[in-house]
C-alpha cells in the first residue's frame, strides 16, 4: 500500500477529516501535525474511507492519530497494524497514539491494551482573561507590574520577526536548560526550535495566529496558536524573555483577550514534565482531557 509524504497541498484533504467531528485534544489540527516533518517522516493513506497518518523515525512507525472517518471499523486499524508491523522489527512500537476518551470502548472492544499517554489543559478563556480571586492573585500581580514598569508593544507577528523569534527562543531555551538539565527535557527544547523552524518557514500557508511584544527596539516574547474547534483555541507556542517580571502573563492574558469568539483555551500537555505540570495547573484548567494509546496485547 503506498503511503503519501505529507506536504501543504493537503491540508484540505486533513481538514476535511480533521473537521467531521469536533476534537478536544491539540493534535487534531493540521498545523500541530505538519510542524513536525522535520522531526519524523509523516506519510498518509485514506483506508476504508478512514485518513490514516503515519509518523517514523529511526526507532519505528507509529500512528499518530487513529484513523479518521466517519464509519469507525476494525479494517482500517487491522490494516494500520499491518503497515506498522512492516516497519517495526520490535512490534511493541507498533501503536495507535492520542485516541480521545469517547472513542476508547471501540478500541477496547477490537482487544487492543488502552493505557493514558497524557492530557491537555483546558481552561475557561474568561478565568485567562479576568484573572480574578485569590487564585489568580499572583498571577494578576504579575501582569500589573509588567504594565506599570515597562514601556512596550503588543503587536501581530509578522515573518520581519522571524529571525529575532529565532534568537529570542535560543536564548530562552539556553535559560531553561540551565534550570533544568534533565535529558529528556533538553531534547524536547531542541525538537521544539525545530518545530518552530517550520511553522515560521510555512507560517502564510498554515493557519496559525501570532502575537509579539516588543520593549524598546528588543522583541522580548512571542506566541502562536490556531483554532482547534468552534469552541477552542490551542496555545502551541509561548515564549517570553525570563528576565523580564510579569511579561510571560502578560502576552498571555493579552492573547487570550482578543480570542474573544472562543470559550476555551487549549493549553496543551505537560509533556511529562512536573515543573509543566505545576505551571499549567496554575491557570486551573477546567477540565484535564485525556489521551490515549492503543496497542496490540501481549500474545
Amino acid at each position: 500500500m503506498r503511503l503519501t509524504k505529507i506536504s501543504l497541498k493537503d491540508k484540505r484533504l486533513f481538514n476535511r477529516f480533521l473537521g467531521a467531528s469536533s476534537r478536544g485534544l491539540a493534535v487534531y489540527a493540521f498545523e500541530n501535525i505538519f510542524i513536525w516533518k522535520e522531526l519524523f517522516d509523516i506519510r498518509w493513506v485514506v483506508i476504508e474511507d478512514s485518513l490514516c497518518v503515519f509518523f517514523r523515525d529511526k526507532i519505528g512507525c507509529f500512528l499518530y492519530l487513529p484513523p479518521l472517518g466517519s464509519n469507525k471499523g476494525p479494517g482500517a486499524v487491522e490494516e494500520v497494524f499491518k503497515i506498522m508491523d512492516s516497519f517495526n522489527r520490535n512490534k511493541e512500537i507498533s501503536r495507535i497514539e492520542n485516541i480521545e476518551e469517547e472513542d476508547i470502548s471501540f478500541y477496547q472492544g477490537l482487544g487492543l491494551d488502552c493505557r493514558i499517554k497524557s492530557y491537555d489543559y483546558l481552561c475557561g478563556r474568561e478565568d485567562l482573561t479576568d484573572l480574578g480571586g485569590n487564585r489568580f492573585k499572583s498571577k494578576r500581580s504579575s501582569f500589573n507590574y509588567f504594565i506599570k514598569h515597562n514601556k512596550f508593544e503588543y503587536l501581530p507577528f509578522s515573518l520581519r520577526h522571524k529571525e529575532d523569534c529565532f534568537k529570542l527562543y535560543d536564548c530562552w531555551r539556553g535559560k531553561r536548560k540551565a534550570n533544568n538539565p534533565d535529558p529528556l527535557s533538553c531534547g524536547m527544547l531542541d525538537d521544539a526550535a525545530i518545530c518552530l523552524a517550520a511553522l515560521l518557514k510555512n507560517y502564510r500557508k498554515l493557519d496559525i495566529t501570532g502575537r509579539l511584544v516588543k520593549i524598546g527596539q528588543n522583541l522580548k516574547a512571542f506566541t502562536f496558536g490556531y483554532e482547534l474547534n468552534p469552541d477552542t483555541f490551542c496555545v502551541l507556542y509561548e515564549v517570553a524573555d525570563l528576565s523580564v517580571k510579569g511579561l510571560a502573563q502578560f502576552i498571555f492574558r493579552s492573547f487570550c483577550q482578543e480570542l474573544k469568539d472562543y470559550k476555551y483555551i487549549n493549553i496543551m500537555d505537560d509533556s511529562g514534565l512536573e515543573n509543566l505540570k505545576k505551571v499549567k495547573l496554575s491557570y486551573h484548567p477546567v477540565k484535564l482531557v485525556p489521551a490515549y494509546i492503543a496497542k496490540k496485547k501481549d500474545e
